[in-house]
C-alpha cells in the first residue's frame, strides 16, 4: 500500500493456522526521519497483529500513515494467505 511518504509491503506468515510473524518487504526509508518512525512503529504493529491474530491494530501515534498502509498491506496478505490455503 502506497501513502505520501512511500510504500509498505508486508508478507503474512502462518504456521498452523496463525498468523505467527509478519515480514516488512518494504517501508518509506526516504529519509532519516521515515527511518526512525518505522523503526519504532513497524514492530509495535508486528506485535499487535500477531496478538490480534489480524490486521486490525491501532495506530501508532505518529506514524499514522505507515500504520495505515501496513494495515492496508497485511490485511491483502491475510486474504492471499487464506485464498492460497482454501480458508475462508
Amino acid at each position: 500500500d502506497s501513502n505520501r511518504w512511500g510504500t509498505v509491503q508486508v508478507q503474512a506468515v502462518y504456521s498452523g493456522g496463525q498468523l505467527v510473524d509478519v515480514q516488512i518487504l518494504s517501508y518509506p526509508d526516504g529519509d532519516s526521519k521515515s527511518v526512525r518512525i518505522n523503526q519504532r512503529a513497524l514492530p509495535t504493529l508486528i506485535n499487535e497483529a500477531v496478538s490480534a491474530q489480524s490486521a486490525q491494530v491501532n495506530t501508532v501515534s505518529g506514524a499514522t500513515y505507515t500504520s495505515n498502509s501496513y494495515k492496508a498491506s497485511l490485511q491483502s496478505a491475510i486474504d492471499a494467505a487464506k485464498a492460497a490455503s482454501g480458508l475462508s
